[in-house]
């Protein structure tokens, strides 16, 4: 855990002295000193961190919840789900027309579908801190593209698990996207209604006990979360957005900081524990053809999302390049399919490809926006929000 966290921390060092962002360091620094490369290995099998990893995503989500207030949510939730609505549409959309393209099977199309289709919760927050843009007006409609991704994934999972186990019980499906979906409205109710028990319940005076509070009441949800068939993420988030809410919020926010970055590391340095490079040769055309569409497929989105906030070009760049990368739930997806019978062998390498390259690629480009907001159309100055923005998203006056 040591040799973790300090080769991240190096490696990070020596890129941020050349404007690299930190997340594909940290990926980097999990392939370099993980089981499936040459030399020194600090851990030999990628599940020793499996916990640690898991409380990476929820502070990660948790922190984007906090600073997602409610405000937004009533006063912007028809255009955030069209927004949601429009990301998914092209992006699923492309995602499921190339896995039927590349003509590995059904499932393996279904699969790809999901993987091409969803981004990065965990990438996309970290890529929001380190650029600065929590305050910028474009991040709301992101924020809650993220959060019908989340919503979509649940009951996606729910539908996929009875194919790829091959299952043909459709009340079965039925029943499990049941199950998510009610829980999901639960929690929506308690965030919605809930907001001023639970400020009373964490209206305490002691830092110390403020923290575990939270912390356990993150986790907790997350947990329970799972076992509905939500992702534990999405449980992080609503509880991140009941607390945000409440007169104990700004100091929620101060005491995670530390928590989120520690942890956030290491959920992306086990990212990289997973990934074996040897695979990759294989399906690198079919890797690099599935990048090209997704940059194609996040610009129209991120153009259409803009033109329905009345966003420039500048905000439509934001929006496109830092919803871009994919991450732990194209993992999770991998996963599943490596579990099932019958896949295609290819199918896990390319996985792993896609998203290694997208996880690289997305907070760069992210971070040089600027460049694509210079071929797109709409206006270049004027409405587009500034350019960077304080660690505290805009209230919904803005």
């Amino acid at each position: 855990m040591g040799g973790a966290f300090l080769a991240a921390a190096v490696l990070a060092r020596l890129g941020g002295r050349i404007g690299l962002p930190t997340i594909p360091l940290f990926i980097l620094a999990g392939i370099l000193l993980g089981p499936h490369t040459p030399g020194i290995v600090l851990v030999a099998d990628p599940h020793d961190l499996e916990m640690l990893s898991a409380l990476g995503l929820v502070l990660l989500l948790f922190y984007l919840g906090l600073e997602f207030h409610m405000d937004d949510l009533k006063s912007g939730g028809r255009r955030m789900a069209l927004a949601g609505g429009t990301y998914l549409a092209l992006n699923v959309g492309a995602g499921l027309g190339f896995g039927f393209a590349l003509g590995w099977g059904t499932s393996e199309a279904l699969v790809l579908a999901g993987v091409l289709g969803i981004s990065s919760s965990a990438i996309v927050t970290k890529v929001l801190v380190d650029t600065g843009r929590l305050g910028n007006p474009e991040t709301k409609p992101i924020l809650g593209i993220i959060v019908v991704e989340d919503i979509f994934l649940a009951l996606y999972l729910a539908a996929l698990q009875p194919i790829l186990s091959g299952a043909d019980s459709l009340a079965s499906a039925v029943m499990d996207g049941g199950k998510a979906f009610g829980f999901l409205l639960l929690l929506a109710l308690a965030a919605r209604f809930g907001t001023k028990v639970v400020g009373r319940l964490f209206a305490v005076k002691d830092d110390e006990l403020l923290v575990i509070s939270f912390l356990g009441a993150a986790v907790l949800v997350a947990g329970v979360s799972e076992w509905f068939g939500v992702a534990d993420a999405i449980g992080a988030f609503m509880v991140g957005l009941m607390l945000g809410s409440t007169a104990s919020g700004e100091r929620i926010r101060k005491l995670v900081h530390p928590l989120r970055d520690a942890f956030g590391a290491i959920f992306f340095f086990a990212f990289g524990l997973s990934i074996d490079p040897g695979d990759l040769p294989v399906v690198l055309w079919p890797v690099l053809a599935a990048v090209a569409l997704t940059l194609v497929m996040n610009v129209l989105a991120g153009l259409g999302a803009a033109r329905l906030y009345g966003f420039g070009a500048g905000p439509a760049a934001n929006i496109a390049t830092t919803l871009l990368a994919r991450g732990e739930f194209a993992l999770i997806l991998a996963t599943m399919a490596a579990g099932a019978a019958g896949m295609d062998s290819r199918l896990s390498p390319f996985i792993a490809g896609y998203v290694l390259v997208l996880a690289v690629l997305g907070p760069m480009a992210a971070g040089r926006s600027h460049w694509l907001a210079r071929i797109l159309p709409g206006r270049k100055s004027g409405g587009d929000g500034p350019k960077g923005g304080s660690p505290v998203l805009a209230d919904a006056s803005v």
